[in-house]
């Protein structure tokens, strides 16, 4: 049978296992209740399994395919690793100061580049006393192959912790950023040269980074156009989905691009995409990241890293003979120290228990280390067997790093601030995750047990108890400053929970819904901020109608877009006009607050002390902002 010139008689077996284990994985770390273990773990285990006694006898062509598609998923894993580097966080963090040591070692991205070249030195010298275990062909490549790390294993711990959004949290994921995107660009460099030698045509890797730059400029124009982007609204909704399109094809026609200058290019290329990519998105960024992550984690991903398992030689390791032991010891001990000696740079700031955390949290690595091993592999600069050990390591990093992390930095999940979310409703689950995506810890008090579980399985922050009961405040460390936000579904259970905070704890920050208005107005009077459900549905309502675009806008974007409220308290900013203050230019000043009076400012528009802005921005540019204002 043949349809479109197609022909049906392809062997789907090998695919068929190959997906299969990429479905099983997620579930079977569920199942266990295994969740800190990254799903790449038993794909690279199950690989190596199934390559072992299924798909050893298979033939080229099915296994054609499949590295086809690893190598896809591979390129994929590249453009959404460059995806995911905020470039907001980094440009913010350019200093525009005159620099002293003090301003150096509070700025995220000096202090990741200073840490990153420590790590480069370390690494290099390291390599002296690795050479007595094994013969080293390239010192400086070997080197570089330490010093990678992975962003896709750093940011959902941190996430998973609530430190991502606090600034702690900023300068490891932005030192994970500068060693991911440093990194790349030295052994892309690094491994053009083992293999052309110092010829004319290295400098073609610059052309990639022109490419970038006339793309970042055009693209800029582009969006502002009227035309385009309606046109993209409408189609990026449809079937068609011409923003995900586009963005596949942003990668590769910069893989194209890097496979004419050379193949070990092609990562970069790769990485340039994501990184453009996320220069040019903001706000659209988050939405179309769930599509693309669906396509590369979905199916392209997930493959790579089975392969990676399939193609694990075990035996590549009898090269070492005796000294085979010694030598995986000696490398898992520098691989770690090389980040733990220079997070003493976080020291000053965070204090030494928290600065070796980090050290630990920054040596996972996964899928950088596999990358430069396996074009070193390619290259002839490092052999199969010293492949298998970097292998092994990326597995045993990545499974002890985040582990070390949370023990030598534990962090109690009730304190600092928060948000207490009484009634495990579905409302009070959908807004735990979206505080969650802001970068605040949100915790669900449930008194059912089925739901408590329930919710528990979903990876959301669940406490058993009751609110009418005092003391799970205790257990929660209520603080003034925390929110209370009730949602029971029943307006008469809401009261009672609402006064007991008001009357018995005095606690003032209480939000509860209520259906019927004789409630709304009895919680008023309580001096509890009371949601109409039936006023919120009409207004959502209304702006469908009346401003569909914008509201969808704001709905859709808002994981990387925030409005918040922030008092003026800095004296150095009081007297001051908005046109002499240096706002981050992902933050816009939409509204002033000054006693009972609202109004929209303008550049001649004087602060005071007291005063509340109305400001939009980004994650990172808020935080600036509030540094800024709030000092």
């Amino acid at each position: 049978m043949v349809l479109l010139s197609l022909s049906m008689h392809f062997n789907f077996l090998p695919l068929f296992l190959v997906i299969a284990v990429a479905w099983l994985a997620p579930i079977l770390l569920s199942v266990l209740k295994l969740k800190n273990i990254p799903s790449v773990i038993i794909e690279i285990l199950f690989g190596y399994l199934i390559g072992l006694f299924f798909l050893s006898n298979q033939s080229g062509d099915s296994f054609k395919i499949l590295e086809f598609l690893g190598l896809s998923g591979f390129l994929f894993l590249m453009f959404l690793s460059g995806l995911e580097i905020d470039m907001d966080q980094i440009i913010t963090s350019f200093p525009r100061k005159k620099l002293t040591i003090t301003g150096i070692l509070k700025n995220p991205l000096l202090i990741g580049i200073l840490y990153f070249i420590i790590v480069v030195i370390l690494s290099y010298a390291s390599t002296f006393p690795l050479s007595y275990f094994i013969h080293i062909e390239h010192r400086w490549y070997f080197a570089l192959i330490m010093v990678t790390t992975s962003v896709g294993i750093v940011l959902p711990v941190l996430k998973n912790r609530g430190d991502l959004s606090t600034r702690y949290g900023q300068m490891i994921i932005i030192a994970a950023a500068i060693a991911d995107v440093l990194g790349i660009i030295l052994f892309t460099f690094t491994a053009f040269i083992i293999r052309q030698g110092f010829k004319f045509e290295l400098f073609y890797i610059l052309i990639l980074f022109f490419i970038f730059f006339i793309f970042y400029k055009i693209s800029l124009r582009l969006r502002n156009i009227y035309f385009l982007k309606k046109l993209f609204y409408q189609l990026s909704h449809a079937a068609s989905q011409i923003k995900v399109r586009g963005s596949v094809l942003i990668m590769l026609i910069f893989v194209v691009i890097s496979q004419y200058i050379g193949e070990e290019v092609i990562l970069l290329g790769a990485f340039l995409s994501g990184l453009l990519m996320s220069t040019l998105l903001h706000k659209e960024r988050s939405v179309l990241m769930i599509k693309l992550d669906g396509m590369g984690y979905g199916f392209f991903i997930p493959i790579f890293f089975i392969m990676v398992g399939v193609l694990f030689d075990p035996s590549a390791l009898k090269e070492f003979d005796h000294s085979l032991i010694w030598f995986l010891i000696a490398l898992f001990v520098v691989l770690f120290v090389i980040k733990l000696i220079p997070a003493i740079l976080w020291s000053p700031l965070f204090g030494k228990r928290k600065a070796l955390a980090g050290g630990f949290l920054m040596a996972s690595q996964l899928s950088l280390i596999i990358a430069a091993s396996t074009i070193g592999l390619q290259l002839g600069v490092i052999t199969p067997g010293i492949n298998a050990g970097f292998v092994l390591m990326a597995v045993l990093t990545t499974l002890i790093a985040p582990v070390m992390f949370n023990i030598i930095a534990p962090k109690n999940k009730f304190e600092g601030e928060k948000i207490l979310l009484i009634g495990g409703s579905s409302t009070a689950v959908l807004l735990a995750r979206r505080m969650n995506v802001h970068g605040k810890k949100a915790f669900i008090i449930e008194n059912n047990r089925e739901r408590f579980r329930e919710i528990k399985s979903k990876g959301l922050q669940v406490l058993f108890g009751d609110g009418l009961d005092i003391s799970v405040y205790e257990k929660t460390k209520l603080k003034p400053n925390n929110y209370v936000v009730i949602s029971t579904g029943n307006d008469k259970r809401n009261y009672e929970i609402a006064e007991l905070l008001r009357k018995n704890l005095m606690h003032e920050r209480i939000i509860t819904r209520a259906c019927k208005l004789p409630c709304v107005e009895k919680l008023q009077l309580l001096g509890i901020e009371a949601v109409d459900v039936h006023r919120v549905v009409a207004i959502a309502l209304e702006n469908l109608i009346l401003r569909p675009t914008t509201y969808h806008e704001l709905v859709e974007s808002f994981e990387n877009y925030n409005l918040e409220e922030i008092t003026v308290t800095n004296n150095k900013i009081t007297d001051k006009q908005i046109k002499e203050i240096a706002f981050d230019t992902n933050a816009i000043l939409i509204m002033v607050k000054r006693k009972e009076n609202l109004f929209i400012p303008h550049g001649n528009t004087y602060l005071q002390t007291g005063d509340t802005l109305h400001v939009l921005g980004t994650r990172t540019a808020m935080e600036n902002v509030r540094a800024m204002i709030s000092q």
